[in-house]
């Protein structure tokens, strides 16, 4: 697409501002002139050549241009009878130059929004600027439309008329039409016209339909008036704040441009969404917030970078009070949607204005996000996530895994909640279900060398944050090289319980014969395991069994506190009663004294409490230990049953899941 921009005329009317100079020269602001903004705008809106048209200052104007190094392909084109005719001859000069091109024509004493230019060229028919908002002018341009299309084009115009302008974005095959009509009333001598007298002549040949731009600045400059009150207009249009919020770590050419479109309203703010947010919302953040936002920060488009804490805008938006709000429109429907409805409830109330473009999608930029979640799954990037998580979000979810299918469950369960999506932070590896779904007792049957190849099946096809059934720890001598094995496939925590001898599961209390382990011997077994760690980034959780064994609180909290100084990175309280008054007594008691070391619950029989009162009271991780285990194998039951009985799969088929549905989950690579 080219652009022409008529310079030829002398601007008489502006006085002294004109006696050494064009009018497109002429100071806006002060940073810019007419022209300069003209071509700034044209050359960020993707234009790369522009035809100028000159009269009696060419050279003075043609050394301007080049001293703005604008990166445009600038072609000048002088009216030899500038003094004797009206721009349909300036037109007329380059017409060779001119012929077949997708046409952007303008007057070079226009200033116009950037917002203007872009409706203009995204136009996909022929189209000139007209408002339905401003005044008709006494002696200015009106345009008669009819059914949406322009008509006429003229200064006597009122009737059916709307006020417009000499801005045009106009296709090959209409403009050829003009552009043949201009060649011959000029080859006629009709010079001393508007060359809209030949658009007028052309009756409604050339389908141009009306661009109504509202009151958004588009204005021409004739006189020292009109200077001071589009020099006033563009004040106010250039004082205006555009809100854009991201949460991307990985910046690509559609961000960029999105980030231009925006600015062009406006003075940017981009609000970078918290660590917390993006981990709920999307996926845990590659670079951290202060990271993104000072990424953010180097990049010339933005005036300011803020934190936006949640999904919701409202805080900031209260605070900054945008004229614009500028978003992709792919949160029209979906998750995002309610985000959506608050952002315009709320600038119902401030006065601003929801701008959507087209969201880009494009295969590159899903190759992006995949060689994210790549990384993601690397073991030194998901071993250390687990402690950013909790310094993130204070309380994280834990759901139990024991395949690589039921660690895909986990991985991309996710419910619509508030805007954003709610989904599970990590994985528990049990012994009870790594166990069970290998038909095995739990009491420490299967060896580790089975328990880490589920570990490698699961890491395999995912990226969340691994935490491990340890049972016992086993042997110090044993636990320490466990440790490092399980540190070095990229498991983040491992939880061992302070008993020993022949493991039974914890559920069974005081009904089998349990023996729990000294405070010094267990003290001693993490001791060894903090010093064989490699990495800052792995955790030791010690599991106090002494609720489970009715020893008392008195002594749960005795062994808390010598395990944490022992150097456990967390510490895991267990209980079988349904009500949850131990577990809160010894969460209250434990955080009087510290208010640091995470505490782990697993509510298998307390599952009334909801998460939101665990973090309240201090609990930091809890973990779902067997739900995916326990509601399978009913399932499963009922459906052999099913076939059994009805010597058919046909009534099964409505308890089972289509495996195309199945598959979905598995990655293609």
């Amino acid at each position: 697409m080219k652009a022409l921009i008529l310079n030829s005329g002398l601007g008489h009317r502006m006085g002294v501002l004109t006696s050494d100079q064009p009018k497109c020269m002429t100071e806006i602001s002060a940073r810019e002139t007419i022209l300069s903004r003209q071509l700034r705008l044209l050359q960020e809106a993707g234009v790369r050549e522009v035809i100028m048209t000159t009269g009696y200052y060419d050279q003075i104007l043609m050394d301007y241009c080049a001293s703005l190094h604008t990166g445009l392909q600038c072609t000048f084109v002088k009216n030899p009878r500038d003094a004797e005719t009206n721009y349909i001859y300036s037109i007329f000069c380059p017409r060779e130059q001119l012929r077949g091109q997708e046409l952007l024509l303008m007057h070079g004493d226009l200033v116009f929004e950037a917002s203007v230019l872009e409706d203009l060229m995204a136009t996909p028919y022929s189209c000139m600027k007209v408002s339905s908002t401003l005044a008709l002018p006494e002696k200015d341009f009106k345009a008669v439309v009819q059914g949406g299309e322009v008509q006429s084009v003229g200064v006597n115009f009122f009737e059916n008329a709307m006020e417009a302008q000499a801005l045009y974005h106009l296709q090959p095959e209409d403009w050829d039409r003009w552009l043949g009509q201009i060649c011959a009333m000029c080859e006629a001598g009709e010079t001393s016209v508007y060359a809209e007298e030949a658009l007028n002549r052309l009756a409604g040949a050339c389908h141009v339909h009306a661009l109504d731009v509202a009151d958004r600045l588009c204005a021409e400059i004739d006189t020292p008036e009109d200077l001071q009150a589009v020099t006033a207009h563009l004040a106010e249009v250039e004082s205006r704040t555009v809100y854009m919020c991201f949460s991307t770590d990985l910046l690509h050419s559609g961000h960029i441009a999105l980030l231009r479109r925006a600015r062009r309203l406006g003075r940017l703010i981009v609000g970078v969404l918290s660590d917390e947010a993006v981990a709920g919302y999307k996926r845990f953040p590659l670079m951290p917030q202060e990271e993104r936002m000072a990424l953010m920060r180097s990049l010339s488009l933005v005036d300011q970078v803020v934190l936006q804490r949640t999904l919701s805008y409202r805080e900031n938006l209260l605070q900054y009070r945008p004229n614009y709000v500028v978003h992709g429109d792919d949160w029209v429907s979906g998750v995002q949607e309610p985000i959506r409805r608050e952002v315009l409830q709320i600038l119902e109330t401030t006065g601003g204005q929801l701008v959507e473009f087209p969201y880009a999608r494009h295969s590159v930029y899903e190759d992006l996000e995949k060689r994210a979640r790549l990384e993601l799954a690397m073991p030194d990037a998901r071993r250390g996530r687990l402690r950013k998580l909790l310094s993130m979000k204070g309380l994280i979810t834990v759901m139990e895994a024991h395949s690589g299918l039921t660690g895909l469950l986990v991985e991309n369960t996710k419910v619509a909640e508030q805007g954003g999506y709610r989904q599970f932070d990590a994985m528990w590896i049990s012994s009870l279900c790594d166990s069970t779904s290998r038909g095995k007792p739990d009491i420490e049957l299967v060896d580790m060398t089975s328990r880490f190849r589920t570990v490698d099946e699961i890491c395999e096809v995912t990226t969340k944050p691994i935490i491990f059934d340890g049972d016992t720890g086993g042997l110090t001598e044993h636990f320490v090289y466990t440790v490092r094995s399980l540190e070095r496939m990229g498991v983040s925590m491992v939880i061992i319980e302070d008993k020993t001898g022949l493991k039974k599961n914890s559920l069974f209390g005081t009904e089998v014969a349990q023996t729990q382990d000294s405070i010094e011997n267990f003290a001693a077994k993490i001791a060894a395991g903090k010093r064989a760690q490699r990495t800052a980034d792995f955790m030791i959780c010690a599991r106090i069994e002494s609720l489970i064994l009715n020893r008392g609180m008195a002594d749960a909290l005795e062994r808390a506190f010598a395990f944490v100084t022992a150097g456990a990175d967390a510490i895991m309280i267990h209980s079988r009663q349904e009500d949850p008054a131990e577990i809160f007594e010894f969460v209250e008691k434990f955080r009087a004294q510290d208010a640091v070391t995470p505490l782990v619950v697993v509510p298998t029989s307390f599952h009334t409490v909801t998460e939101e009162e665990f973090k309240a009271r201090g609990v930091n991780i809890v973990i779902y230990a067997n739900q995916l285990t326990r509601s399978a194998f009913p399932a499963m039951a009922h459906t052999a049953e099913t076939i059994l009985r009805t010597h058919r799969a046909l009534e099964a088929d409505a308890q089972c899941m289509p495996f195309k549905e199945i598959i979905t989950l598995i990655p293609e690579e």
